[in-house]
């Protein structure tokens, strides 16, 4: 089982909002997931992103690979 931590879209049309879960590769974007993370707001001046650092660096630990956009915010947030 491959796991991601990646972002699960919410939010109306043109106004997205962004939930940092720990997902299975395989499921869709917006499917199933295994635990949530956190939360990123881009539509908000400046961004906000709360993560709690104990779960994502757990997860990362255990071998979860952070999507590109999440290794950013995880950067942004001090957590990686």
């Amino acid at each position: 089982m491959a796991v991601k931590i990646r972002l699960r879209r919410m939010g109306a049309k043109k106004a997205p909002f962004y939930r940092v879960v720990v997902a299975d590769s395989r499921y869709p974007r917006d499917g199933r997931f295994i635990a949530e993370i956190g939360t990123y707001n881009p539509m908000t001046d400046p961004s906000e992103i709360k993560i709690d650092a104990d779960k994502a660096k757990e997860w990362i630990k255990n071998g979860a690979q952070p999507t590109d956009t999440v290794k950013v915010l995880l950067t942004k947030a001090g957590i990686l």
